[in-house]
């Protein structure tokens, strides 16, 4: 063989080995309830057939969780596949001014990533904390008190680079907005910079420092534009043996609750159903772009949400028109029940994943880092993704046992469950959030301290059995007990946890103040 075509043969081996390492979408929804994904509800009253798509093209998992019921948690616990309440947020969220909440040093899933070659993008909300730096050097602190402008609003510095944020934990680009679209700073951000110094004042639900320019109704599609946008950049590197990493963390269909003029109106249930509806309609586009950019094939297309719906939905009204958006379970966004945690959870990857395929298997947002990790046969250090287990065998469909029998959710108020199977244990009297019965508003002294439900004959969770079986409260307490007292819930050495966790919050479980809504 003439040395020339075998160095050209050699060459298109190394190439295509190189490009084999799938290119990876997470798309995370911000308040979207199980029921808001007609894939998931067969009586939804709210179409969502580009969303469907990855149901009939890919993996359905109906059994999947975020470890918290609001966002600031969950956002945490998908990107370090560590569970949030090891760090000092042990309840509530942060806001548009708070600190970094993920420490230096520590690996994130967009970091391992780009140890593996991967070009690494976040494209959307943040809600994690960043260092906004101030006139006179320090950095704003608005101590996850979001309701009003903190004392020294007025001397945040615009022009000067952000530290702390999304570039510094493991991204190599960032377009997007600070924290919830109802929280300010109301500006866009590049990289570590602001597109415009926030030097008017508007209101979207809050009051606060805004950028001139920036308006809450075009926050969805610029997220939705500079996604599609950064997949053509990517392509031919993508083609030629750099995958990317593309984490898009929506603002919608969160309050403000801001669809665009051409939605309006077009679900003929309310405001919340019309924005769905165009984060539905977004998907075509990006799923659209994929393939005219000849990245379909080889992309897995993640479709989740950080949380159940929010009560900002209107959910009575959507009721009334006989739509559920937490489908058959109780609950809603806050809540430790499961409209609070279970989540749409969408798999696509026509390389691997059969079409038209479901997984009753257990999972959670903080397990992608090991599944990653697991696809990419690069084994995580015993400190990373300590909660973190692969679910990599589900998808490829070699799984033949459970892939994890338990998992830990929390509420707002900072309130634990645990899964044991299809058992879950309550550690506390009713949600833990915003539904009745309400910690600090309704009265629970009457109620049993814990609560425990049978998932397999009880979805809605309405039969309380934690005094039919005293025996399993306590081994599945212990369990949680143990999850916390090692620092992870994966082998290995043991570990420490950030602060001290207080296992059963004291009654009345009322939210702190300042941190009441998201």
């Amino acid at each position: 063989m003439k040395p020339l075509l075998l160095t050209a043969l050699l060459a298109a081996s190394f190439s295509f080995a190189a490009a084999e390492n799938p290119n990876i979408i997470i798309i995370l929804a911000d308040d979207q309830g199980y029921g808001d994904v007609s894939a998931y509800n067969p009586d939804s009253k709210i179409p969502t057939p580009n969303i469907d798509r990855l149901a009939k093209e890919g993996m359905r998992f109906t059994d999947a969780h975020t470890s918290s019921g609001v966002c600031t948690p969950t956002r945490y616990s998908l990107l370090t596949g560590r569970y949030h309440w090891r760090t000092k947020l042990q309840s509530g969220v942060l806001g548009g001014f708070s600190l970094p909440l993920i420490s230096e040093g520590r690996t994130t899933l967009p970091g391992f990533l780009r140890e593996q070659g991967y070009h690494t993008a976040c494209i959307g909300k943040w809600h994690l904390g960043m260092k906004w730096p101030l006139q006179n050097g320090a950095v704003a602190d608005d101590e996850g008190n979001f309701g009003k402008p903190f004392k020294d609003v007025a001397l945040v510095d615009y022009t000067v680079p952000i530290q702390g944020g999304p570039v510094d934990v493991g991204f190599d680009h960032f377009h997007g907005i600070s924290a919830s679209l109802d929280m300010f700073p109301f500006v866009w951000i590049r990289d570590r910079l602001p597109t415009e110094v926030a030097s008017a004042e508007k209101t979207w639900l809050r009051t606060g420092p805004a950028g001139p320019r920036f308006e809450a109704v075009d926050v969805q599609p610029g997220i939705t534009a500079r996604l599609i946008e950064y997949v053509g950049e990517r392509a031919d590197e993508a083609k030629a043996g750099t995958p990317f990493f593309a984490y898009v963390p929506l603002a919608s269909p969160h309050t403000p609750i801001v669809p665009m003029p051409e939605f309006q109106g077009k679900s003929g249930l309310n405001a919340y159903a019309d924005f769905v509806l165009q984060v539905d309609h977004d998907m075509g586009l990006i799923l659209d772009a994929l393939e005219s950019n000849g990245l379909a094939e080889n992309t897995i297309v993640v479709f989740t949400a950080d949380n159940g719906c929010s009560p900002q939905a209107n959910i009575p009204e959507l009721l009334a028109a006989g739509h559920n958006p937490s489908h058959i379970y109780r609950g809603h966004k806050a809540d430790l029940y499961e409209g609070g945690h279970r989540v749409p959870f969408l798999v696509r990857w026509p390389a691997k994943v059969k079409a038209g395929s479901v997984s009753d298997q257990l999972v959670g947002q903080f397990d992608f880092i090991a599944t990653f990790a697991d696809l990419l046969e690069k084994p995580l250090p015993e400190d990373v993704g300590e909660d973190s287990v692969s679910f990599l065998p589900a998808l490829l469909g070699t799984d033949e046992g459970p892939i994890r029998r338990s998992l830990v959710s929390q509420s707002i108020n900072g309130s634990f469950a645990i899964r044991d199977g299809e058992w879950k244990l309550l550690l506390c009297p009713g949600s833990g959030g915003w539904s009745v019965p309400r910690p600090g508003a309704d009265d629970t002294s009457e109620m049993p301290d814990f609560q425990l439900y049978d998932l397999s004959a009880d979805p809605g969770e309405t039969t309380n059995l934690v005094a039919e079986h005293p025996d399993r409260v306590a081994k599945m307490k212990a369990a949680m007990e143990e999850a916390i007292a090692r620092g992870r819930t994966t082998p290995g050495p043991e570990l420490r946890n950030d602060v001290e966790i207080v296992l059963v919050k004291p009654l009345p479980g009322s939210r702190p103040k300042g941190k009441a809504k998201e």
